[in-house]
């Protein structure tokens, strides 16, 4: 009887277990469903947003995304798009993810001289790391900070910053003197990098980090690189849109891993900087100094309530201006580096306009940038050519009509192709050879103002 009773339950609670199994793979297979509607509205509402714009075929699921192989052909692929479909295209990055790609002087003015604040897809996803610091933030807390930092750019800040920045070039060309004599080629983008960042430290933070000298790698810059293509990939596989899963998957462990790493750097940065403030105790001290950083700014931030900002706010900002003030910066300084050693004659050209300048002097101060305009061009043309940040992007908060009559509605979310729009044959003559003279004032005042949009432009 005992053994009976006992069979009999185990039979009970095995039924049982089946029945929540069963139950578990219902609701599983509803929340999929549930899922797999949501997207197929979204999919067709984002159809509809857009029909009045053709673009190229993509895939139900993966969108365009299998398009996009970063195999360096990536930026072609948008070019011959942009050849057939003028103006502007729709982007599909899976299922549901859509942008309208715009490619044309005349509709970036449209959508950059508004005040649509940035996506919450792709800039989302560098929440985690940066914060909601001036480049993610948005309506008013974005106007706060802006009018807060602001004194922060002040040509009377910026010019004293001239001297630091040479002396961390010196130390980086030393270093390469030593590499010269061997004879060997080398990756230039990782000193560029030390050297930005050593910059920035100075510069903003008052910091002599020594990041050049030391030996080893750098764990915030190798942070830096990991983070990007992190983000990147984020971007592009489409499932890691969902926080849950990115969160569980190896690459979000490596996200959190090198946020950690970014963070501890950038909160000893302002701990160090807390502990000198309080040293000094008064702010009047600190405005003695032969020059005010970014940091002293933030610290002593106050608005018209006097309030200032909080611990969240100035790592946030603090974790913006390091990865923008370093990594953005190394990317063009290498890229005009490199479309410099591949047109000798310029290279030949601004080598002289600045010995000129510098007269004997090691170094060039504020007064001289002015005195080089036919390397200022080569910059342009360089940035022209290779734009540190390919692309930016928006979400309407209201209905918005182009030029030509074409309107996208409130939540459409709009990106700008800097490339595409420095590559567009029909803004620039032969887009493709390197020109610094399309930057003479002369050329210049011939083009739509929004020809040339390297680092944005407009209000935001």
């Amino acid at each position: 009887m005992d053994l009976y009773e006992r069979l009999r339950r185990i039979q009970l609670l095995y039924l049982e277990t089946l029945r929540i199994h069963h139950a578990l793979a219902v609701a599983f297979l509803l929340y999929i469903l549930f899922i797999v509607v949501q997207l197929i509205i979204k999919r067709r509402k984002g159809k509809r947003i857009l029909e009045h714009f053709p673009g190229p075929p993509d895939h139900w699921l993966f969108g365009h995304v299998k398009e996009f192989r970063q195999d360096g052909k990536d930026f072609d692929k948008i070019l011959r798009w942009g050849k057939q479909y003028p103006l502007a295209f729709p982007l599909w990055f899976g299922p549901s993810v859509s942008f309208l790609n715009i490619h044309h002087p005349l509709y970036v003015k449209t959508i950059l001289s508004s005040t649509e604040p940035k996506d919450d897809v792709a800039y989302a996803f560098l929440v985690p790391w940066i914060g909601e610091g001036l480049l993610v933030s948005t309506e008013q807390k974005w106007f706060r900070h802006r009018r807060l930092l602001t004194p922060g750019f002040h040509y009377d800040v910026l010019k004293p910053y001239v001297t630091l920045i040479a002396d961390s070039t010196k130390i980086m060309l030393d270093k390469w003197e030593v590499h010269a004599k061997s004879e060997e080629s080398f990756e230039l983008f990782q000193h560029v990098s030390l050297m930005t960042l050593d910059s920035i430290m100075k510069c903003a933070f008052s910091c002599n980090s020594n990041c050049q000298t030391e030996s080893g790698t750098n764990l915030y810059i190798q942070a830096v690189y990991e983070l990007c293509r992190l983000v990147n990939l984020r971007f592009r596989v489409f499932p890691y849109h969902i926080n849950a899963i990115f969160h569980l998957s190896p690459h979000g462990y490596r996200f959190r891993k090198a946020c950690n790493i970014a963070h501890r750097h950038t909160e000893e940065v302002i701990r160090k900087r807390k502990e000198v403030l309080k040293i000094e105790r008064e702010q009047g001290i600190v405005k003695n100094k032969r020059y005010l950083d970014f940091l002293d700014i933030l610290l002593s931030a106050r608005d018209e309530n006097q309030q200032g900002l909080s611990d969240e706010d100035i790592r946030a900002e603090v974790d913006t201006f390091m990865f923008e003030g370093h990594d953005t910066t190394a990317s063009g300084i290498s890229w005009i580096l490199y479309s410099l050693a591949c047109n000798p004659k310029h290279q030949q050209k601004c080598r002289e306009e600045i010995m000129q300048t510098l007269e004997g002097k090691d170094t060039m101060e504020w007064e001289d940038l002015n005195k080089i305009p036919y390397t200022t061009m080569c910059i342009k043309e360089s940035l022209r050519f290779y734009p540190p940040v390919p692309g930016m992007s928006r979400k309407l908060t209201k209905p918005m009509t182009f030029f030509d009559g074409r309107t996208v509605p409130a939540g459409c979310l709009v990106g700008v192709s800097v490339y595409g729009i420095h590559m567009n044959a029909t803004v620039w003559e032969n887009p493709h050879v390197f020109d610094p003279l399309r930057f003479l004032p002369e050329n210049t005042a011939k083009r739509l103002p929004h020809a040339f949009v390297p680092f944005s432009a407009g209000p935001r």
